[in-house]
């Protein structure tokens, strides 16, 4: 078996504007599997939908509850299995209704820490789309909507994305605790 090595990634939700963006690192022998948690967490997302990542030519996603056509288990595959390279690029697409497409590019591969607290979040920008939104699109539509007070359903797309949200704010101490309990 190959040396561990730290992975540092850079992923982005496309088509965000202005961008909506993370940089982590993870151990490379994780499993793509549990590098969609990962990613559920530094994102924002909540576990609620199906996945696949998408590596060169091979699509991989869960085989459970039952497996996506044309997918291998990303639950035996590792990202060290992958053979990526710095500057290798791939795709991670969250529910499949809502089509949340996120590129995910290797930064950069360093040796093995034993001191090392991975999986850890770098830095970042922007929250996360609430689920169930609508994509970047229905997004984009529902802050717009947002800002309009007199709009006929402001109060109750406030109730819905509650009070709190803030789409400029993004934690990385909260993204790394989150990730530390998980």
């Amino acid at each position: 078996m190959a040396t561990p090595q730290i992975m540092q990634c850079h992923v982005w939700l496309l088509d965000s504007e202005p961008a909506i963006w993370r940089s982590f690192e993870v151990s490379d022998q994780i499993s793509l599997d549990d590098l969609h948690g990962v990613l559920q967490v530094v994102m924002g997302w909540e576990f609620s939908h199906l996945y696949d990542f998408k590596i060169g030519s091979d699509r991989y996603a869960a085989q459970f509850p039952m497996p996506l056509e044309g997918t291998l288990d990303a639950a035996t595959v590792s990202l060290a299995s992958c053979q990526l390279k710095k500057g290798d690029k791939f795709t991670y697409t969250y529910d499949f209704g809502d089509g949340w497409l996120h590129r995910i590019t290797v930064a950069d591969l360093s040796p093995w820490s034993d001191d090392a607290e991975l999986p850890r979040c770098i830095e970042g920008d922007r929250a996360c789309p609430p689920e169930d939104s609508g994509g970047v699109w229905g997004y984009e539509g529902l802050m717009e909507r947002l800002a309009d007070p007199d709009d006929p359903e402001y109060e109750e797309l406030l109730d819905w994305i509650g009070l709190d949200f803030d789409p400029d704010r993004f934690d990385v101490a909260a993204v790394n605790a989150r990730l530390q309990q998980s």
